[in-house]
């Protein structure tokens, strides 16, 4: 089997802006997200390796910086750097005759790929010949257990990925495992199921409240609530913040009366005391988000912001729903910031 990764159209858009692993390419992407402490990339890799027995990445040039990442986590060969018309050639190629677009039977499985969002969608990936699995980006995979199906969850806007992050918090954290590592305090109250993960650090009267899953070396501080998030790996939370159906990138630090809602939080961003995200408008309409110049519908009545990798916030900032602070921002103390 050779899995060619396409580009979706997340690719081109990043909600974050960039990851550091990709600032020497200066292209943007969604594909170094991490989900339970896996890049989306990652984790699709795994998934396609646990059903077929893949031979060779094929990586178009748009999407080099990919790569280095494969490469550190999978002894596949890859062929890189194609040239966009090879790589339109190839596809063309592939995808003129023979395409099952919700089938591929393999001589040890037989897999039924679904859509969970929305099944019109399932010709996002197209299976050619039995030989070729063509993968767009903007796509997260995954496994049913119950019928060993392939599925995917795809994504173009990041309240849709909020959307997915939501729904795998709830799919698949079931129990409660608190690593041997943490160190809980007993006045602190765990409620619903999370994940725990190593060196984590959950001081007094803070309430967990699941599904939530805290990634190694996170710190939660005294009298803080976090319920239906993910946050990623060294993410501080201060005394008394809420945090509520969002999701945090990793090294993140938030000092005290934060509350963060219906928000995807970057790498690195740092906020000052008594900031925070609003997520509805007061007229109770759809909250719309600016891309390319233009306001698009997000369809949902409940969406705060978007905070790119290495901003700051100062002290008493609001940033009002549907917002997107920009990478490296540093907004002033006492903020509305609307842009």
């Amino acid at each position: 089997m050779k899995i060619v990764f396409a580009d979706g159209c997340a690719s081109y858009y990043s909600f974050l802006d960039h990851d550091d692993s990709e600032l020497a390419n200066t292209f943007p992407s969604n594909c170094s997200l991490n989900i339970f402490g896996k890049s989306i990339i990652t984790n699709n890799i795994e998934t396609l390796n646990s059903l077929y027995n893949i031979e060779k990445i094929v990586i178009p040039k748009t999407l080099s910086f990919l790569t280095s990442l494969i490469d550190s986590s999978f002894d596949i060969v890859i062929e890189e750097n194609i040239d966009n018309q090879s790589y339109k050639n190839f596809a063309n190629t592939n995808l003129a005759t023979d395409v099952q677009q919700s089938n591929y039977k393999s001589s040890n499985n037989e897999n039924k790929i679904n859509n969970r969002n929305n099944s019109n969608q399932l010709q996002q990936i197209m299976i050619s010949s039995n030989t070729n699995l063509i993968i767009p980006c903007n796509i997260l995979l995954g496994i049913n257990p119950s019928t060993n199906n392939l599925e995917f969850q795809k994504f173009n806007y990041p309240w849709e990925f909020l959307d997915i992050v939501n729904n795998l918090l709830h799919c698949k954290i079931k129990d409660t495992i608190i690593s041997n590592k943490s160190h809980i305090a007993k006045s602190s109250i765990i409620e619903g199921p999370c994940i725990i993960e190593d060196d984590v650090v959950i001081d007094d009267f803070a309430k967990i409240k699941g599904p939530v899953y805290i990634g190694k070396g996170s710190f939660i501080g005294m009298g803080s609530l976090i319920r239906s998030s993910m946050l990623g790996n060294n993410t501080r939370i201060g005394f008394t913040c809420e945090i509520a159906k969002s999701y945090f990138a990793g090294y993140d630090r938030l000092s005290h009366h934060n509350v963060i809602l219906d928000s995807l939080i970057g790498k690195n961003v740092w906020m000052g005391g008594y900031s925070g995200t609003a997520n509805v408008l007061l007229n109770q309409n759809n909250v719309r988000y600016k891309l390319d110049g233009q306001l698009i519908d997000t369809g949902r009545v409940h969406f705060g912001s978007v905070v790119s990798n290495n901003s700051s916030i100062g002290a008493s900032v609001i940033i009002l729903p549907g917002r997107k602070v920009p990478t490296n921002s540093v907004i002033p103390a006492g903020t509305i910031y609307q842009k």
